[in-house]
């Protein structure tokens, strides 16, 4: 290693030639709001469809902000006919006076200059949810035009930025009531910076029906105003949190009538809880701070958990629910079917990680196990029959749990004993190194048969499945454990599942779901995609889940063959072959129907095939989770309400 003095000396002689001049000079000073221009990634995550939607919940949030500060009840949010959006709020309206800092109004500063506004002490705002004050001016840099109007004192005041750029000072443009106040943004994206453009409405719908239940008594109303696609929504929910437990809860049957709301402050953390036990076996907890989704939990999920599995131990005890002889019930024993609502107010949030999804501050953990603990307490004194059905359903968990844990130290035993027992029907693959491994999980012995055959043996393994596997909605861990093909699954993937799941095993860089073009094919792979949501959920949001897409149609003519992937691509080649007597179009319906080389041409050769990537946005997972509850569970009703609000979007209906 050379020394500092050698590296010194050999500079002052020329000896090092450096090919980039690295000097004072060089460090760039990006003005104003070019930063945001140059790397939008950093303030808004992507500039993806995500991004997209987070200029419009930037913008909301601090409507929200007034409303979270007792300002403002009503919250408009347009999609223009143009694509644009507009925001308008009633509330006190950003200030229009002159920053004495800055020498501009205060409008133009919050705009214009990031790090600015009202949320970074001062006393503009006790809490606020947003980016932390650069909302306001990211949307802005990211605009390919942008107007605020504000109502205030009678006046109307507006100003327009492009690009962020000011293209006038702040004029009074109107009249209104003297009484009248409130913000009005109205901005449309910049082409040249997202990859797309275009609004979707159910993605606002799931974000801004979230935000309503999380801010009891607010109106927030979303109008969709482009052709063909008019509509409009209200959300307002004076229950707040306790709604939106009721609302997670509507595709399952509870196990009591009503919502336990819990509610107080704590060392400056003011703290709501909304909680419900229901018949499922699987537990759906959502935290949030100042209105922002922590997916990741954090501390406020600790404290959570702590007041829950102490509070239920004591009274089981203290009760005679439990008898001295057996084991304290754990905390996800307690919490099997449950669904809460962790809400936290606190002036300053600190979070870990890179991705800011996990709160990290000490108070909230006491606060909150502070305020559940001694209003359970109370409840479940006040409400015996509550507290001892979900002792007895906690009690059935536990059970359930050691037999699921003796089944699965019996299969690590054998495992043990046999070497590395994989599944007798899985065709492994030769190459050991995961990372180049990819394992289809396909219907049916016939299909397996014919993967076999045409699968590349060194990077491609093939497990065929029997059947329909377990639904796991319906089911608990021990049934889980004995079910065949789901342990054929476990087995052959090699990171186990629920606690015991390790990524860093998975034998395979790509899990690719292989089933047939028709409704049992569709069932199939929503029955494994269930499963994986629910046990192995890393292995999604890592990207690792993917579903096959095997042709639709082949084309025959002149001893020529098209496959085609669906109507529209049907209708191009015919366009393109011309349609006469000599077509010969085959629709197909399953694997099966496919011999092994068309089968590996079509949806297993890496350089053809069409592989679909299943992803999650951890932004809308307590929608996720209601869909899969909707679609898997036991309730006919919500099942019925979604097939006929999603009917219209069913493509090749197999009758």
């Amino acid at each position: 290693m050379v020394s500092r003095k050698a590296w010194i000396a050999a500079l002052k002689k020329g000896m090092v030639n450096m090919a980039n001049e690295y000097g004072a000079d060089q460090i760039q000073i990006l003005e104003g709001l070019e930063a945001v221009r140059k790397r939008p990634g950093m303030y808004i995550g992507s500039t993806s469809l995500r991004g997209l939607h987070h200029l419009v919940y930037e913008i909301v949030d601090n409507s929200v902000d007034e409303a979270l500060a007792g300002f403002c009840n009503t919250i408009y949010v347009t999609i223009n006919q143009d694509n644009s959006i507009t925001v308008e709020d009633n509330g006190r309206g950003i200030p229009v006076g002159i920053n004495h800092k800055a020498g501009i109004p205060a409008v133009e500063v919050v705009f214009t200059i990031l790090h600015a506004g009202g949320k970074f002490g001062g006393g503009g705002y006790k809490v606020s949810g947003g980016l932390h004050g650069v909302g306001a001016s990211v949307v802005n840099a990211l605009s390919d035009w942008l107007e605020v109007e504000i109502c205030a004192e009678g006046k109307v005041h507006k100003q327009r930025y492009e690009r962020g750029h000011v293209c006038y000072p702040l004029k009074v443009v109107g009249e209104c009531e003297a009484d009248k106040t409130g913000t009005k943004v109205h901005f449309i994206p910049d082409k040249t910076i997202f990859e797309e453009t275009v609004f979707d409405y159910d993605t606002l719908k799931t974000r801004l029906r979230e935000t309503a239940f999380l801010t009891k008594g607010l109106r927030i109303v979303l109008i969709d105003e482009r052709e063909g696609k008019e509509q409009k929504k209200e959300f307002h929910y004076e229950g707040g949190i306790k709604e939106f437990v009721t609302y997670l809860n509507k595709s399952k049957e509870a196990l009591y009538n009503d919502v336990m709301y819990f509610e107080g402050s704590r060392n400056g953390v003011y703290v709501e809880v909304a909680l419900q036990h229901n018949d499922s076996y699987n537990e759906s907890v959502y935290t949030f701070v100042n209105n922002i989704n922590t997916p990741e939990g954090g501390t406020h999920l600790v404290g959570f958990r702590n007041a829950l599995t102490k509070t239920f131990n004591d009274y089981a005890r203290t009760n005679k629910l439990l008898k001295d002889s057996e084991a304290n019930l754990s905390g996800e024993d307690i919490r099997e079917g449950l669904t809460a609502i962790i809400s936290i107010k606190v002036e300053d949030p600190q979070f870990e990680g890179q991705t800011k999804q996990k709160l990290g501050n000490s108070e909230a953990r006491g606060a909150v196990d502070g305020v559940v603990s001694e209003q359970l307490t109370y409840f479940l004194e006040q409400n015996p029959s509550v507290a001892k059905t979900i002792c007895e359903k906690s009690i059935l968990a536990q059970r359930a749990r050691e037999a699921a844990r003796k089944a699965r130290d019996l299969t690590r035993r054998k495992t043990a004993l046999e070497g590395s027992a994989l599944p007798g029907k899985l065709a492994d693959c030769s190459d050991k190194d995961p990372k180049n491994c990819e394992i289809y999980i396909v219907e049916g012995d016939s299909a397996g048969g014919s993967a076999k055959t045409a699968r590349s043996r060194a990077t491609q393994a093939i497990l065929p499945l029997r059947g329909k596997i377990l639904n796991v909605e319906k089911a608990r861990l021990d049934k889980i454990y004995a079910n065949a093909e789901i342990k054929a699954m476990i087995t052959a993937f090699g990171t186990g599942i629920h606690d015991d799941f390790d990524i860093s095993k998975l034998r395979y860089d790509k899990i690719i779901i292989m089933t047939d073009a028709d409704v049992d094919g569709a069932h199939i792979a929503t029955l494994m995609l269930t499963f994986i949501y629910r046990f192995m959920p890393e292995l999604i949001k890592q990207g690792h889940v993917y579903l096959a897409k095997p042709p639709l149609y082949k084309l025959e003519k002149n001893r020529q063959v098209w496959y085609a992937y669906s109507d529209e691509e049907l209708e191009k080649i015919l366009a393109e072959v011309s349609r006469d007597q000599n077509n010969k179009i085959q629709r197909y319906k399953g694997l099966g129907e496919m011999d092994a080389d068309q089968l590996w041409e079509t949806t297993m050769d890496p350089e053809r095939r069409i592989l679909l990537r299943v992803n999650i946005n951890e932004e809308e997972e307590s929608e996720v989770d209601l869909t899969f509850n909707t679609l898997m569970g036991d309730k006919v009703e919500p099942r019925r309400i979604f097939i006929e609000e999603n009917a219209k979007f069913v493509k090749n209906l197999d009758i």
